[in-house]
C-alpha cells in the first residue's frame, strides 16, 4: 500500500542514520516547519534536543526512522518523461509518480519530445506542467541543437531564462566537432552544463547489442564498444581546447572509463554518469530478456561492468542516473533488430544501487553522493541536509527485501529486465519542500 501526497505538516523524523555527505553521517533527530529543516539534533545532545521540542506544535507528525537511512532528496539527473508527444509511452505526471516512489525529489527531463525541447514555449511548457501535478522537482534539459538534429545550435540564452538547467542532444550525438565545440563554449558562457551523448553514429550504425562474441552467438549485428569510447575522447579533447566542461551520460564501457580517469587527472573538467544497469547487467541478459535487454549504449561485458564499478569506486565516475527509458509493451514486442533501444529505471534505481553498497563497491556515504550531492554539484543545485534550507528528503529501508513487479509500477511503461527479481533495500518515504510526496506502508 502506498501514499501520495501533496500536503505540509509539521514533521518530526526520529532515531534514523542521517546520511548527508561531507557534513554529517551519524543518529539525529530532523525537525520540520513551514517546509523547511527547523533543527537537527544528534543522538544524545539532550539540550538541543529541549530546544528543538519547542519548535513542535500540536499535530506535528512522528515519523520513527529506526534502522532506516534518511538522505538528501535524491536527484536523477536523466529520465525521459516523453511528455510532450509520446504520451502513451509516460507522462509527466507518471514519470513523476514513479520518482517519487524510487525515492526521488528532483528528475531532469531530456529534450528528445515531439515536439522537441529546443525552445523556451516547451520548456515553459514542461515547467507549467509539473507545477500543476506539483510531486517531485522537474528540471527541464534542453536541446544543444535545434531538433536534436546537430546542424544548428539553439537559443541558450532564452532557454535559460525559461528554466533549462542543462542542454544536451541526449538520445543522439552532436557528430559535428566544430558544433559542438561552439555548443560547449556557450554553455560554459551562460553556465549551463553540457550533457554529450557519446556515440560515434557510423561505428554503431545497425547494431542491436554489444559486438563480441554473445552478439555472434545470437547471430545479431553489434555495435563495437569503440563507438562510445571515440566521441567521450573527442569532447575530452575539446574541453581541453576551450576551457569548457562537459558531462559524459550513460558512460557503458571500460575504454570509456580509462579515458575519463585520465582525463581527469590531468585537471580536464570533465564530469560522468552511469545507469545501475551497466553496473549490474551484461551482455548476456539480451539472450534472456531480448529487447528488455536493449539499449543505447549496449549491454558490455563483464569487464566492462567490472570497469564502472571501479570507475564508480575511485571516483572516475560521478554520478549513477536511470536514463529512465519508457517505451509500450507493442514497440518493445518489435523484436531486438527493430524495438526501440531503452529501459525504465526509476522504480529500481535505489535497490540495484545499494548492492554496491552490500558489495563492498562504495561506501553508503560515497553512494549518496553519487545519487544527490554530486549531481546538484554538476547541476549547481542547493542540496543537503542543513538547517533553513527546503526539507527534500529520502528514507531508505536497507533491509526491507521485495520482489520486482513492473505490473505495480508507477511507470505507464514495463521495459525492465529486473522484472521478478530479488532485492533488498528500498525507499519508503519521499519529501519535497516539506511535503511527502510518496510514503510505502509496507514498512
Amino acid at each position: 500500500m502506498t501514499g501520495w501526497g501533496g500536503w505540509m505538516m509539521q514533521i518530526q523524523i526520529t532515531g534514523g542514520r542521517l546520511v548527508d555527505p561531507g557534513h554529517f553521517d551519524g543518529i539525529a533527530d530532523i525537525f520540520i516547519k513551514d517546509g523547511k529543516i527547523a533543527a537537527i539534533v544528534e543522538k544524545g545532545q539532550t539540550d538541543e534536543q529541549d530546544r528543538a521540542s519547542n519548535i513542535q506544535q500540536p499535530g506535528t507528525r512522528i515519523f520513527d526512522a529506526s534502522g532506516k537511512i534518511v538522505t538528501p532528496g535524491l536527484i536523477d539527473m536523466h529520465v525521459h518523461l516523453r511528455e510532450p508527444g509520446f504520451e502513451y509511452k509516460e507522462t509527466i505526471e507518471s514519470g513523476c509518480r514513479a520518482a517519487a516512489r524510487g525515492g526521488f525529489s528532483t528528475v531532469c527531463c531530456m529534450p528528445n519530445t515531439n515536439p522537441v525541447n529546443d525552445c523556451r514555449q516547451v520548456t515553459e511548457y514542461i515547467l507549467e506542467k509539473a507545477a500543476e501535478i506539483n510531486l517531485v522537482r522537474v528540471l527541464p534539459v534542453a536541446a544543444i541543437s535545434k531538433g536534436i538534429a546537430g546542424k544548428t545550435l539553439c537559443e541558450y540564452e532564452g532557454l535559460k531564462q525559461a528554466g533549462a538547467v542543462a542542454v544536451s542532444d541526449d538520445g543522439n550525438p552532436v557528430m559535428n566537432s566544430r558544433l559542438m565545440r561552439s555548443a560547449l563554449v556557450g554553455a560554459k558562457n551562460l553556465g549551463l552544463p553540457a550533457i554529450s551523448h557519446c556515440e560515434d553514429i557510423n561505428l554503431a550504425a545497425g547494431g542491436a547489442m554489444n559486438e563480441g562474441v554473445v552478439s555472434k552467438k545470437l547471430g545479431i549485428q553489434g555495435v563495437p564498444g569503440v563507438s562510445e569510447s571515440i566521441m567521450v575522447l573527442r569532447d575530452i579533447a575539446l574541453c581541453e581546447l576551450t576551457g569548457a566542461a562537459v558531462h559524459v551520460a550513460h558512460v557503458s564501457t571500460a575504454s570509456s572509463v580509462r579515458a575519463i580517469r585520465d582525463a581527469k587527472a590531468r585537471g580536464v573538467q570533465v564530469t560522468a554518469e552511469t545507469a545501475p544497469h551497466y553496473f549490474t547487467l551484461t551482455e548476456d541478459a539480451v539472450g534472456k530478456c531480448g529487447s528488455y535487454a536493449k539499449m543505447n549504449p549496449p549491454l558490455g561485458t563483464e569487464s566492462d561492468r567490472m570497469a564502472i564499478c571501479a570507475g564508480l569506486a575511485d571516483g572516475t565516475i560521478d554520478a549513477i542516473a536511470t536514463d529512465h527509458a519508457p517505451h509500450s509493451t507493442e514497440e518493445k514486442a518489435f523484436g531486438l533488430a527493430e524495438a526501440p533501444n531503452g529501459i525504465i529505471g526509476l522504480e529500481t534505481s535505489v535497490s540495484l544501487s545499494l548492492k554496491l553498497v552490500k558489495e563492498g563497491v562504495l561506501s553508503l556515504t560515497r553512494l549518496v553522493e553519487k545519487m544527490s550531492t554530486n549531481p546538484a554539484g554538476i547541476l549547481g543545485l542547493e542540496c543537503g541536509l542543513r538547517i533553513g534550507r527546503p526539507a527534500d528528503i529520502t528514507i531508505v529501508d536497507p533491509d526491507l527485501s521485495y520482489t520486482v513487479d513492473a505490473a505495480d509500477f508507477q511507470s505507464l511503461s514495463r521495459n525492465t529486465p529486473f522484472n521478478g527479481w530479488q532485492l533488498r533495500g528500498k525507499p519508503i518515504l519521499t519529501m519535497v519542500g516539506g511535503r511527502i510526496v510518496y510514503e510505502s506502508h509496507n514498512k
